[in-house]
């Protein structure tokens, strides 16, 4: 059983591992909210030894100068530090951090992606064999509830699909291209201009954060270990702004979903640029907000939905796991264990994936194309729903044309894709969407 605290007026220890923006705003509210905090959980919070990289920088209110350290031994190695939380970002030094506090007895709040999308299940268990808890709320929505519904109150529901909009800046961007027109690389501009977007964008652009979010809330959705190198991952970065206009006209908006579904004792795991009906919900969420919606045998449908990213969205987040943990410490109580991945379930490759397709492509203004488009798709049994002439270019003797095909496999639709590209009368695919009817 855990000892309950010793340290000054009896609070629990605190020691944080970074103080970045999320960082600075952890600090921030348990100095601010103090006495509300002390309440709620029983005794006060304290926040005893803070890892940063320099002692020199100005620092928000809220940390007492002589807290600060560049040291880590400083907080792993301190016997009254209960709790360590952990807001550095990246792969390591993170995942060694958390690893040593978790072996030294020590609770662990991560706000961190790719550590718990990496090495979720092993950190768990490290946790288990020494009595302490390893929370992560923050890791995917923000300030979004997620991780502890999933974790206890759709327990006893059988999901059996996850869609989720889970990038504010990626969704930030296609709803500008939607809403005025414009191409990928103004999107990404006004991005960056506004802070939603790194110097650096592809972490976010090519689905990789996505997916690593994913790959945490398939894990939990399915009670399977899924690692975010079985998440297949494509970005937005070939989408146009006809793409959305075109998609507006079928009824549909464009949406980088993320999309983890139980099917036939497997899981499928996806992220890439999505067609979704514009009057489902998840498709009218826009801006920098994210959404998350889960199907279960007894809830039925449901969505969680908010802001995904910031720093106070996601210092509540952090500061609710505390929370929890502390007043568990206070007691001189024992966490119980998170549940361990059972399911053992096997990952589907995406070549088995079957959906829908948009494609658009540019095409000789010519008879017998057509035919020949139909051609090519029928001879990997891929029907056509509908087809569409968009646009034509008289002097090139060109024509744009938008098709919509019936559910298909994934692995169909690339050999007929590579056997279009070798048509004579097919000039260029520009683009080919996944449709989630």
């Amino acid at each position: 059983m855990t000892a309950p605290p010793s340290g000054p007026s009896g609070a629990v220890q605190i020691g944080l591992l970074g103080l970045g923006v999320v960082g600075s705003g952890v600090a921030l509210a348990l100095s601010e909210k103090r006495a509300r905090l002390a309440e709620q959980v029983g005794c006060p919070l304290e926040i005893r030894r803070v890892l940063v990289r320099d002692l020199g920088k100005p620092r928000t209110p809220g940390v007492p100068r002589a807290a600060l350290t560049t040291d880590v031994g400083a907080v792993l190695d301190d016997p009254a530090i209960m709790v360590v939380v952990e807001l550095m970002g990246g792969e390591q030094p993170a995942l060694s951090y958390v690893r040593t506090a978790l072996e030294r007895g020590k609770h662990v709040i991560t706000a961190n992606k790719e550590v718990m999308a990496k090495h979720g299940p092993e950190l768990q268990a490290l946790a288990a064999r020494h009595d302490v808890a390893l929370h992560y709320e923050a890791s995917v929505g923000g300030g979004i509830p997620l991780i502890a519904p999933f974790r206890q109150s759709l327990l006893a529901n059988e999901i059996s699909a996850v869609h989720a909009i889970i990038n504010g800046t990626t969704n930030y961007m296609l709803t500008k291209m939607a809403r005025e027109g414009i191409e990928f690389a103004q999107a990404l501009e006004e991005a960056q201009r506004l802070g939603y977007a790194e110097a650096d964008p592809s972490y976010d652009v090519e689905g990789t954060d996505a997916a690593f979010k994913l790959a945490i809330l398939a894990g939990l959705a399915f009670h399977t270990r899924v690692s975010p190198e079985q998440v297949y991952r494509e970005g937005i970065t070939r989408l146009s702004a006809r793409d959305f206009r075109y998609a507006r006209e079928l009824g549909y908006a464009i949406k980088l979903l993320a999309i983890a579904k139980r099917v036939n004792g497997a899981v499928e795991a996806r992220v890439h640029p999505t067609f979704i009906a514009g009057d489902r919900l998840l498709g009218q969420v826009d801006g920098v907000f994210n959404a998350v919606e889960v199907d279960g045998d007894l809830t039925g449908r449901i969505m969680f939905y908010g802001r995904g990213a910031g720093s106070l969205p996601t210092t509540s987040a952090v500061v609710a796991d505390l929370i929890e943990v502390a007043r568990v410490v206070s007691r001189g109580g024992k966490m119980p264990p998170a549940a361990a991945p059972n399911a053992g379930l096997a990952i589907q490759p995406m070549d088995a994936v079957r959906s829908r397709y948009y494609v658009r492509m540019t095409v000789g203004d010519r008879p017998g194309v057509l035919a020949q488009i139909a051609r090519e798709l029928g001879d990997v049994a891929i029907s056509i729903a509908s087809v569409i002439q968009k646009e034509s270019d008289a002097a090139a003797q060109v024509a744009e044309i938008v098709l919509m095909t019936h559910l298909a496999a994934e692995s169909a639709m690339q050999a007929a894709l590579a056997a279009l590209r070798g048509v004579a009368g097919v000039v260029d695919i520009g683009s080919v969407i996944r449709v989630e009817d």
